[in-house]
């Protein structure tokens, strides 16, 4: 059986954990092909984490430090998350090419098929791949996702085996799950419109309907109300598939 390498993608109120990890099998060389568990987070400093002094206790997190290897001096790609998401995946600075700053939730796919990337690396090398949590890299074609249909290209083009996704933030649109292609639970007799440009559908909104709101919007987050929730963007249809 293969190894293997999940990425946990997690941010502020949302963690998504990873499937359980493989036997461990050995190569050609006796040398024992470890499973990998990347953690990606954003908004997280150095000093947030318990073990490097952080008043919020990740005593799970401070195990895995405890038993591995901690690295005191590290630089990021970028201080914001789809660029530095691309530069994680590809290797390759972000602000090479215009267009990769931070995403809109209907974005097309940033990240092409055939372009290089770590989890392909890691397919190479034996091993089953898997994302979990924030993507935020865009998904679909020129055009973006088709949201009622077969999302792609997305993660299983560029390397991953598996993927179960937020499509971009929790505090935009469309607030569903994708799983490898398609949006997890959604009824094809209402299907999602998106739009960060224009209203769409008569969902109330942060701006129009504030007494609905579980505490007030703040910084653009004043489009589509879900949850109680006032998002960036707005949203209709995709009932059954709403998630956040």
């Amino acid at each position: 059986m293969k190894n293997t390498f999940y990425i946990s993608s997690i941010t502020a109120g949302i963690l998504m954990s990873c499937s359980p990890q493989a036997p461990q099998e050995k190569n050609s060389r006796n040398i024992s092909k470890p499973n990998v568990l990347l953690i990606y987070t954003d908004d997280v400093g150095y000093g947030d984490i318990g073990i490097y002094g952080g008043e919020v206790p990740t005593p799970h997190i401070d195990v895995l430090a405890q038993s591995g290897i901690q690295f005191t001096n590290a630089y990021a790609t970028s201080a914001t998350c789809t660029p530095s998401r691309f530069s994680l995946l590809t290797g390759e600075y972000s602000w090479r090419k215009p267009g990769r700053g931070v995403a809109p939730g209907d974005a097309p796919a940033l990240i092409r098929p055939g372009k290089e990337t770590l989890p392909a690396v890691m397919q190479r090398a034996g091993y089953h791949t898997g994302v979990i949590g924030k993507w935020h890299l865009g998904l679909g074609g020129e055009n973006g996702p088709d949201w009622n249909g077969k999302i792609s290209p997305g993660p299983l083009e560029i390397g991953f085996d598996y993927s179960f996704i937020i499509p971009a933030t929790g505090d935009r649109v469309p607030t569903v799950f994708v799983e490898n292609h398609h949006v997890v639970n959604l009824d094809s007799s209402d299907p999602i419109e998106v739009s960060f440009r224009e209203k769409v559908g008569d969902r109330p909104t942060g701006t129009e309907n504030p007494e609905k709101l579980t505490h007030q919007w703040s910084h653009g987050h004043n489009h589509t109300i879900i949850n109680g929730i006032s998002r960036i963007g707005y949203m209709s249809g995709g009932e059954s598939a709403l998630a956040g």
